[in-house]
């Protein structure tokens, strides 16, 4: 009965936010230099393919259909990984490489002993996500919210492994995940409205004492947690990075922002409102000043370019570079945008498309 219900509140809600149309999308294969797989991730509480949840409600598409599945069938290739909804940038980045790499999740002995977790999870031997993963068969990932976060530690891990992990296991059980040697595996990262620098929806509060864990995705969230995890991702010269940050605010008259009501999806308001008034200075001391007031509802803008240090330059379509951040403008719109967002349905496969055939002629 739960079956048949759920079947048909899907069928009411597509009938109701039907599949937005393609047919303005006009890829032209013929000026690509690259043609590399586009794996896609998603943020905290999110799903993928490997998910029933995504059959009925893709999470890149939302109400406005499957995008991934209409890229497709344009002519890039697009997969969806499933990563940990809640889990922490470690173990979402050991997730997403052995459903690209088709073997068992390793999180490494010393990281699954210092948190007191199985080392291993599931086998993807036989349902890997792409067929191929080598320094010629290179792959693009891209990363909603906190799966930029992912996304830029799996580019870190596979250029430089994990000395820990190298010191704490025998070579002959060492996931090729912690070995490094592999940045020319990745051909661009591209961040999506993710908290790479932190975001203040957390306060100033010490995560150390508000949550039961420190591995997880929120304790990962916290802006002192952020800005150091940070000093252990490198950019590597090979790799193309991208960052689009999105905006859903206007300033206010007494200098605050607030959320415009045309863009944020009203589960995401009063955090928009809360974010946008948010100042202060974290526990480790760093100063979070009005610049951090716009935001996306759930990120802060600021937050969501490049990592606060590395090499950055506004994205120019004429002159990208390798091994610096290529900033795009602005997106407007809510956390939720970059999905296709809920209730007001977007369709962002153009935007996507547009996105794909920058990068495959690079």
């Amino acid at each position: 009965m739960l079956r048949n219900m759920t079947v048909y509140l899907m069928t009411v809600l597509m009938f109701l936010f039907p599949s937005l149309n393609i047919s303005d999308i006009h890829p032209d294969p013929s000026a690509w230099k690259t043609d590399y797989p586009y794996v896609y991730v998603h943020g905290l509480h999110g799903w993928g393919s490997y998910d029933l949840q995504n059959r009925f409600l893709p999470y890149w598409g939302m109400f406005g259909g499957d995008m991934i599945k209409n890229l497709n069938s344009l002519g890039f290739t697009c997969r969806s990984a499933s990563v940990d909804p809640e889990g922490s940038a470690w173990d979402r980045a050991c997730e997403l490489y052995a459903q690209l790499s088709g073997t068992r999740v390793d999180y490494g002995k010393a990281h699954s002993e210092k948190f007191g977790h199985d080392r291993y999870g599931k086998d993807f031997a036989e349902d890997r996500l792409i067929d191929a993963w080598s320094a010629q068969d290179k792959i693009n990932l891209l990363g909603h919210s906190f799966g930029g976060v992912t996304v830029r530690l799996l580019a870190e891990l596979m250029a430089n492994g994990s000395a820990e992990e190298r010191g704490a296991t025998d070579a002959a059980e060492l996931s090729a995940l912690f070995t490094g040697g592999k940045a020319d595996w990745v051909y661009s990262v591209t961040t999506l409205a993710a908290p790479t620098n932190g975001t203040t929806a957390y306060g100033f509060g010490d995560p150390d004492k508000e949550l039961e864990t420190a591995d997880c995705a929120a304790y990962d969230m916290y802006i002192d947690n952020a800005l150091a995890l940070n000093e252990t991702i490198s950019v590597q010269s090979c790799t193309y990075y991208f960052a689009i940050p999105c905006s859903t605010t206007v300033p206010a008259q007494d200098g605050t922002h607030v959320p415009d009501l045309e863009l944020t999806e009203r589960q995401e308001l009063e955090s928009a409102e809360n974010l946008g008034r948010l100042t202060g200075v974290t526990p480790k001391g760093f100063v979070v000043d009005a610049s951090w007031l716009e935001n996306d509802g759930l990120v802060n803008t600021i937050s969501a370019g490049a990592p606060f240090g590395a090499p950055s330059v506004k994205l120019d379509r004429t002159n990208i570079r390798p091994g610096v951040w290529n900033v795009a403008e602005t997106h407007r719109g809510d956390h939720m945008s970059l999905m296709g967002d809920l209730w007001k349905t977007k369709n962002i496969r153009p935007l996507y498309a547009d996105w794909m055939e920058m990068i495959n002629s690079l």
